[in-house]
């Protein structure tokens, strides 16, 4: 009778490892729907984010951060540079690099998709129940700890 409990304990668990899997792609969804304009794609908001979180960096230190190829980020930020978001400058001790920085204008539509994100979200949060609130913010510390072991 134990193997019956174990290969039910072990079903629950895959169905809650799938709708948590499930739940995280829709609102990551939901999210990233929810963006300053629609003029950049996704994989710019992306990098811009990436040099917002980070800071400064090389095209290829910023390939790599977004696990793309170097030449399809070359594209990208050249895109970026061109709508004003980033710049490059000068390595200053490798002549063959660059380092790709935001602009201002770059760090305000960071700033500004970031509020249309927090603002739908405290719109969703605000239909819930407290106690269901309570579980979401519970929620929230558990999967920061599961992100960090990588």
């Amino acid at each position: 009778m134990r193997y019956a409990k174990d290969v039910s304990e072990t079903a629950y668990e895959r169905s809650l490892a799938s709708r948590l899997r499930l739940a995280v792609v829709r609102l990551n969804r939901r999210l990233r729907a929810q963006r300053a304009s629609t003029d950049l794609s996704l994989t710019q908001i992306s990098a811009l984010s990436t040099l917002h979180k980070c800071g400064p960096m090389t095209p290829g230190q910023l390939a790599s951060r977004e696990g793309v190829q170097p030449p399809s980020m070359t594209r990208v930020i050249s895109a970026l540079e061109e709508m004003g978001y980033v710049e490059r400058s000068p390595h200053p001790t490798d002549g063959r690099q660059a380092i790709v920085t935001l602009t201002q204008p770059g760090r305000d539509y960071i700033h500004a998709t970031i509020s249309r994100r927090e603002a739908w979200l405290d719109m969703r949060l605000a239909e819930l129940s407290d106690e269901e609130r309570h579980v979401l913010s519970k929620a929230a510390e558990i999967i920061e700890r599961m992100a960090e072991h990588g």
